[in-house]
């Protein structure tokens, strides 16, 4: 059991949050605050945003539900810097470590939906990697130690139609890292924080544009790769010519390139039997100017890092364990340094289960919504209710299925955490006024068509203004109109 000054501090904490995201809520936050209460209370998955009407705890009509999602405001810079104010999860050795990724909301039928862009999804199918439209989010969340499915959510950004995810996120993690030095939260003498990063990222790229922040970069390298071995030293050559650039190859692929290493753990682990990592001290990939680098004025820069190859047993799910390759942006890792960091990367994955249960039980990609801001709007909810669920999770009492285990009040899942939020809510603050009386508007005549059709949206399509292309969805006479859906 939880200390009693431990439980009225959380318990403190989360009506400070309540109250801070109430005045967050800038236009229509009585609806919308009432929104997030409903969200958090209803029975089960949500579904459909008329089944949050219908709650207790939302006191007003389906039309404000929408109208507050449409034409509400929420400050979000705000409410960024109250997440950034929180207590936050650490590691053992007391540094934070961030994680970010990208999670799509998938709307292939929403044709008059504008800045949708083409998301790439797995398993699609028949296990078929494939290309939806949708909304691309970019989140970033601080990691807990150990096997959990918690994670604190602190930033998330909606990436625009042909926007360089690398740019984009460098500029996100920039500004939570501020914020956080901001609040309190890393001071100078602190351990360096880490950012983890999944496949799909330029790691080193990232590292070049925040190599001027407290931070280290590890992220995972495909396998397929080819780095560089440090710039060997300098000696005179009579036949002239320019001296080398790089070193040698050091090919992912190939046993032979990669000579000894540096550093070589061996660990016994309970799901993945013996791991061995094994790292390369001061390696880096040669660049060249296209791509991203292609607007590069100065000269290409030498990122160098420390390579890690982690090769375990076994997996959890039975599968083939194939090597993992990882790029830590530090040099001289010790076998400290190197646990920890393959450790850390496997905590990574503690951000997907936090994807699965916000769009599972809270149904974040549920709604059927045009404006791309109010499904940011409705992202803030989600992230807001997520973050109570974290103040008040050594709170709230296990109201368990009769099937589920037992489990310790501060060892709970954010979904049984939400199944007694209700008997909690009684006791936080409620800011929100109640609804005054009112009366329906006389909405469309019975009989009348609608006269205003919405602008066909197409997928991924950007003008050279950077607005986002669309057509008119008018037809020739005498046609039949197609029929758009969103």
């Amino acid at each position: 059991m939880l200390d009693e000054d431990v439980r009225r501090e959380a318990f403190a904490e989360a009506s400070h949050f309540r109250s801070e995201l109430y005045a967050c809520l800038t236009r229509r936050g009585d609806e919308l605050f009432e929104l997030c209460e409903a969200l958090l209370c209803s029975d089960g998955p949500v579904k459909t945003l008329v089944d949050l009407a219908l709650a207790p705890e939302h006191r007003r009509g389906h039309g404000a539900l929408y109208g507050g999602l449409n034409r509400g405001r929420v400050d979000v810079a705000r409410l960024r810097r109250t997440l950034a104010g929180l207590p936050l999860p650490r590691a053992a050795d007391g540094r934070l470590v961030l994680a970010a990724d990208v999670s799509p909301w998938l709307r292939p039928d929403a044709n008059t939906s504008p800045d949708r862009s083409f998301c790439h999804t797995y398993g699609r199918g028949k296990n078929e990697h494939r290309m939806i439209p949708g909304w691309p989010y970019s989140i970033v969340a601080a990691l807990e130690v150990g096997r959990t499915s918690w994670t604190a959510l602190l930033d998330a950004v909606r990436l625009e139609p042909g926007a360089d995810v690398a740019a984009v996120t460098a500029v996100q993690v920039r500004e939570v890292v501020e914020r956080l030095v901001a609040a309190g939260q890393w001071k100078p003498g602190d351990l360096a924080i880490l950012l983890v990063l999944d496949a799909g990222y330029d790691v080193q790229r990232l590292s070049f544009l925040l190599t001027d922040l407290p931070l280290e970069l590890l992220g995972r390298l495909r396998s397929d790769r080819v780095m560089r071995r440090p710039t060997p030293p300098r000696i005179y050559d009579p036949k002239g010519g320019r001296p080398p650039k790089h070193g040698g190859e050091f090919v992912f692929g190939q046993p032979d390139t990669w000579g000894e290493p540096d550093v070589r753990t061996v660990t016994e682990t309970e799901r993945y039997g013996t791991a061995v990592a094994t790292s390369f001290d001061r390696l880096h990939p040669r660049l060249t100017r296209r791509a991203a680098w292609l607007t590069h004025r100065d000269e290409l820069p030498i990122i160098e890092g420390t390579v890690i190859r982690l090769k375990v047993d076994r997996l959890p799910n039975g599968a083939d364990p194939k090597p993992v390759w990882l790029w830590w942006s530090g040099t001289g890792a010790s076998e400290t340094d190197i646990d920890r960091l393959w450790h850390a990367f496997l905590r990574r994955f503690d951000l997907e289960h936090t994807f699965r249960m916000i769009k599972q039980t809270l149904g974040w990609t549920r709604p059927k919504l045009r404006d791309p801001e109010a499904a940011d709007r409705w992202t803030w909810l989600i992230v807001a209710a997520h973050t109570q669920l974290r103040l008040v999770r050594g709170l709230v009492t296990d109201l368990r299925r009769p099937w589920k285990r037992p489990a310790l009040p501060n060892k709970l899942t954010p979904a049984r955490v939400r199944r007694g939020f209700r008997n909690l809510r009684m006791k936080c603050p409620l800011p929100a006024r109640a609804p005054k009386p009112t009366k329906p508007g006389p909405g469309r005549p019975p009989g009348v068509k609608n006269r205003c059709r919405a602008t066909v949206q197409d997928v991924g399509l950007v003008l050279k203004t950077g607005e986002a292309h669309s057509r008119p969805s008018h037809h020739k006479k005498g046609t039949k109109p197609r029929r758009v859906t969103g």
